[in-house]
């Protein structure tokens, strides 16, 4: 029997600790518990406080390590309670706080230390460091992943990852993988909506429907440099700010106008990116939570007219596990001392074992 491993994801959107317990064997995916945590209100704040440079000294970010860490053990703790033995570890990307690959670092806040010790269960974290080691991006890092799951020799696809930031992972079918952040997937949509409702997300893209897209402004925020800057290359919140959109509207646009703006620019990069990259693609796979956006989806659809764009649902993972499962994917490539960056990807300047493990 294949062992089982646990993976922990909390994304730029910081709304949820997801987990998963897996078991990989010949390339099938056994996923046997999740659990999703959501970040309480508090917690996101000072997430987004430290993320946005609001409150990022030592001790502040310190202390945030810590309750994050409690909350990454206690989601593990909850999935380990639903097995019959404890798995062979557990593989936690933490939350990232900050990322500037460009000067050398990233930082993801989640101990394996503590939570090693709170589970008794080996853990691996920090995975992005060793790739930006080697000159690399860090980021994305589930096109490994991607690949040894859902890679296909019959037909070119893409896997697009829409979380606070979206990624998109190009998988021809010659084997030759590539991929890369395309800019916002769910955070300025988030944040717009929470500027104008109660709530954490416009649901179905509902409100965004009732907007009209100004096309100019779209052309304006289509016209950012990032969006034409070749690959590889990765991005956050740090890039893609509330100031970022706020320094681009005139403050007298429709609510509503901007969401859907918002809907359209995150369709049009992704689609963007698949069209410019793998111009053959036959099926696109989407994933995160921006999978289940039935507004952005069909905006997807909409620009990618001979492409079937549906969910990861049809490889047989559902669009909210996928990146738990690739971080106890990674985990288990640490332990078995086998490469978990796709160079090709992030720019590094070779393949390499990546991720700090602590034992209990």
């Amino acid at each position: 029997m294949a062992p089982t491993f646990i993976g922990l994801m909390s994304g730029t959107s910081a709304d949820a600790v997801d987990g998963v317990a897996v078991s990989f064997d010949n390339g099938a995916v056994n996923i046997q518990a999740t659990q999703s945590d959501p970040i309480s209100p508090s917690l996101r704040e000072r997430i987004t406080d430290i993320m946005r440079g609001r409150d990022d000294h030592l001790d502040a970010q310190a202390a945030l390590d810590v309750d994050l860490s409690h909350a990454f053990a206690d989601c593990a703790e909850k999935l380990i309670a639903r097995l019959d033995a404890l798995p062979q570890a557990i593989g936690c990307h933490g939350q990232t706080v900050r990322h500037r690959p460009e000067k050398g670092f990233t930082v993801q806040l989640g101990s394996g230390a503590f939570i090693a010790t709170r589970t008794g269960v080996p853990t691996v974290t920090d995975f992005r460091s060793a790739d930006i080691a080697l000159g690399g991006q860090g980021a994305p890092l589930v096109p490994a992943f991607h690949q040894d799951l859902f890679g296909s020799d019959e037909e070119d696809r893409a896997i697009v990852n829409i979380g606070g930031i979206a990624n998109v992972t190009l998988l021809p079918k010659d084997a030759s993988v590539s991929g890369f952040d395309t800019g916002p997937g769910n955070t300025l949509l988030d944040y717009w909506y929470r500027e104008h409702h109660e709530g954490d997300w416009d649901t179905d893209g509902a409100w965004s429907l009732t907007g009209k897209v100004d096309q100019a402004l779209l052309k304006k925020l289509l016209s950012d440099k990032y969006f034409s800057q070749p690959a590889p290359k990765s991005t956050g919140l740090e890039y893609f700010s509330h100031e970022w959109l706020k320094g681009r509207l005139s403050g007298n646009e429709h609510p509503q106008d901007v969401q859907a703006m918002l809907r359209e620019l995150t369709a049009a990069t992704i689609a963007d990116a698949i069209t410019n990259r793998l111009a053959h693609a036959r099926t696109v796979y989407l994933c995160g939570g921006g999978a289940q956006n039935k507004a952005l989806k069909d905006a997807i659809r909409a620009l990618l007219p001979n492409t079937d764009v549906t969910s990861t649902a049809r490889l047989g993972i559902e669009p909210q596990w996928v990146e738990a499962c690739a971080f106890a994917w990674l985990a288990r490539q640490r332990l078995e001392g086998r490469p978990g960056n796709l160079p090709s990807v992030t720019g590094a300047s070779r393949a390499t074992v990546l991720g700090t493990l602590h034992q209990p």
